[in-house]
């Protein structure tokens, strides 16, 4: 990887059916570098791939591909391959001839299409499949085809959307390692789709996290972990407990009832922050040695440790630990100042951080369980209320008709 930019997303604005899938987006890619756009269904990831491709054009703003503008360029003529969710090979071809395809289609004299299938298939392990039909591949083996068949063509880009979602979880482990080494061989620019928070720490040297069609932070995946920009990026990347909190000084700060010594600065005094602590880097202690003192509400066993949830003064924290607590013991919090990350407070704070539901859609649902309860209570009363049901007609015999299946 080197410092020169490959390709650039200047101001890009997509708008569907007057809704804005993408809003104002920059973003610089680095030649040679493994990209990683990581965010939720819906947040604009797939978007941007489909106008680095060439397949959608932005209503406003600009891509360029070094110094050139490709506004306007179709897809065939940009120097890059798309490897889809389906792969899309052919069925009726083996192995050799689906990788030699684009390049048959490209006139390439014989021996030199030979040589350079051979050369992809010994790079993605599938030297000796060559003469096999791809119908009697495994899907990891025909994902490695499709990388095969795609990088032959020697694009400067290679962009893998969610390429991984339909392996199974070692299979997908397997094949995450594979494709970072087949991006060290190659060197080529790796531009990879994923909604998946593992995928995207362990495979890039950069991850782009998005939301709501806008780029929320960039960085390595050591810093989008270690250093969020806001609760979003703390919560969507990994678990979180994430606080209200107060900047009394540089590196103290207040929160849970509690003034911390943490080692961060650069705050106005006394201004409010969001503070986040990840699960891992809290100590469970007995209760008059922590910091904080808390009830437990639960305990997940989960092998390598137990994932704890403490109630403390109604917000509920998450411990990772290998120390077991049963629920409804009091104890103590240990958080030494490193494991505390001050942010400024973004339109998401208070949205995410407290373990009572663990994902927004049944905390949602909490919420309006009682106003649903309420309504069906209604309509049964309602129902009992009304004139009864006419009794069903009797067949000759003098039984009730049967319902047809299909109206079972």
């Amino acid at each position: 990887m080197n410092e020169k930019n490959i390709i650039e997303l200047k101001n890009i604005t997509v708008r569907f059916d007057g809704e804005t899938v993408l809003d104002n987006l920059n973003l610089n890619i680095r030649d040679g570098e493994f990209v990683t756009l990581l965010g939720a269904s819906g947040c604009g990831k797939t978007t941007t791939l489909r106008i680095i491709a060439g397949f959608l054009e932005p209503d406003e703003g600009e891509v360029f591909f070094g110094e050139k503008n490709m506004n306007g360029v179709p897809a065939h003529k940009r120097e890059v391959n798309t490897i889809f969710q389906r792969y899309a090979l052919f069925p009726h071809y083996n192995v050799f001839d689906n990788v030699a395809y684009g390049l048959k289609v490209r006139h390439v004299p014989k021996k030199e299409i030979k040589e350079r299938v051979m050369e992809m298939l010994r790079l993605v392990n599938l030297e000796s499949f060559a003469k096999r039909s791809v119908a009697k591949l495994s899907g990891g083996q025909q994902q490695r085809v499709a990388i095969a068949r795609a990088l032959v063509l020697r694009p400067k880009v290679l962009l893998l959307d969610e390429p991984l979602s339909a392996l199974d979880a070692k299979l997908r482990k397997d094949m995450q390692i594979e494709l970072r080494n087949i991006q060290q061989a190659t060197g080529i620019t790796f531009i990879f789709v994923t909604h998946d928070q593992e995928e995207a720490l362990s495979m890039s040297d950069t991850v782009v996290v998005m939301n709501e069609g806008r780029v929320q932070q960039i960085g390595s995946p050591e810093d989008i972990y270690n250093e969020p920009q806001n609760a979003f990026v703390a919560d969507f990347i990994g678990e979180s407990n994430i606080l209200d909190g107060v900047m009394k000084e540089d590196f103290k700060a207040t929160f849970s009832g509690h003034t911390f010594q943490c080692v961060d600065k650069g705050f106005a005094p006394g201004e409010s922050v969001d503070i986040v602590v990840r699960p891992e880097d809290v100590d469970i202690v007995k209760p008059e040695k922590g910091m904080l003192k808390g009830v437990v509400t639960s305990i997940t066993f989960l092998g390598v440790y137990y994932e704890i949830i403490v109630d403390i003064g109604g917000f509920k924290w998450m411990i990772q630990t290998t120390d077991f607590a049963p629920v409804g013991d009091t104890v103590g919090l240990s958080i030494d100042p490193d494991a505390i990350h001050v942010m400024k407070k973004s339109k998401y704070s208070g949205l995410y951080g407290d373990y009572s539901t663990f994902s927004d859609e049944m905390e949602e649902m909490s919420q309006v369980s009682e106003e649903l309860a309420e309504e069906i209570a209604e309509e049964l009363f309602s129902d009992e209320s009304e004139e009864p049901a006419e009794e069903p007609e009797k067949d000759p015999e003098g039984e009730p008709e049967k319902v047809r299946e299909e109206d079972e």
